[in-house]
């Protein structure tokens, strides 16, 4: 039978980053500890700058996939529930005081992309003690991405300890495990200071739970997007004939969303958002959901970066707080 082969032979590098289990490791990878984590992500931005700026202008990464083994992401995220959200906040302060420096150089500091995206995936070839990382520019979504262009990866394997960057395709990348709670989104601020009011709304019962995010393709709108915090544990999505007004009500202006047409909750018991639908179609990830009656909502798992098209025309994707 023939053996598939793994991740790093795929790309090339099984010697440099896989051991012999007859021999010792002679250089083990410190354990993964906030401290540890922190300087990698920041270093790695650090590096973006040298790599990527050019004729005075300060370019650097947007998007940070940070990759774990999954027994390590385990134990780090069991143990140390909600440290990788601080871990973020702190990194995206440094951040902002590198920049500063760069700009009061007279240096040109200005973003390809609006936001900070955070991603902690774990990939089943890495060993304990591997960390990874995948840094991209995230421009605009009017910016055009071309499928075939290769992603800079930076891996640090458990043999030597020493940081090896390569390309490669992001096909390769496809045996990796995203997290839902291992997403983390932080819009850009040009004045370069962080506002934790971006990541949390600090008034009592007006935490943000989750967002919601659309795109209406009726012509008045242009395909303009439309966002909508979630600080209800449970909120309606309906059309523009929606008479209800309330902050949990999230009217969509457009003929093609039912009037109601979803119900999504958040449980708190599990940390799990989940969806009715009423409309006349959903689907979630390319799968049918089941209609409900309004009076017994049938209540379907809803993954955070799920994306949902409501009766085949309008899109909607939900995001974490």
């Amino acid at each position: 039978m023939e053996t598939k082969p793994n991740f790093w032979q795929r790309i090339g590098i099984q010697d440099w980053f896989l051991t012999n289990e007859s021999q010792p490791v002679a250089n083990e990878a410190p354990a993964l500890t906030p401290e540890v984590v922190y300087k990698y992500i920041v270093e790695k931005f650090q590096e973006s700058i040298s790599e990527l700026s050019f004729a005075g202008r300060v370019v650097f990464y947007h998007e940070f996939i940070i990759s774990f083994n999954a027994d390590d992401y385990r134990e780090f995220n069991d143990n140390k529930q909600g440290i990788i959200g601080l871990i973020v906040q702190e990194c995206v302060k440094k951040f902002y005081e590198i920049l500063k420096g760069y700009r009061e150089a007279g240096k040109t500091v200005e973003p390809s992309g609006s936001k900070w995206v955070f991603r902690v995936v774990t990939h089943p070839d890495y060993a304990r003690g591997d960390k990874g990382f995948i840094g991209k520019l995230l421009p605009d979504s009017g910016t055009p991405q071309k499928k075939e262009e290769n992603l800079r990866v930076t891996f640090i394997p458990r043999q030597t300890g020493i940081a090896q960057t390569f390309d490669v395709n992001q096909e390769v990348l496809s045996g990796f495990t995203y997290y839902s709670d291992g997403y983390f989104e932080i819009p850009y601020e040009e004045q370069l200071e962080f506002d934790a009011k971006e990541v949390e709304d600090s008034k009592p019962g007006q935490a943000v739970i989750g967002r919601l995010e659309t795109i209406i393709p009726d012509k008045q709108f242009a395909g303009k997007k439309v966002e909508y915090l979630m600080k209800s544990e449970e909120i309606i999505v309906t059309g523009k004939e929606e008479t209800r007004e309330g902050d949990e009500i999230f009217k969509i202006p457009s003929d093609w969303v039912s009037v109601p047409h979803l119900y999504i909750r958040f449980n708190k018991a599990d940390g799990k958002f989940y969806l009715a639908s009423f409309g006349e179609m959903t689907t979630l990830n390319e799968n049918l959901i089941q209609r409900s009656d309004i009076n017994a909502p049938v209540w379907v798992e809803l993954p955070v970066n799920s994306r949902m098209l409501l009766n085949g025309i309008i899109g909607l994707n939900l995001f974490k707080a």
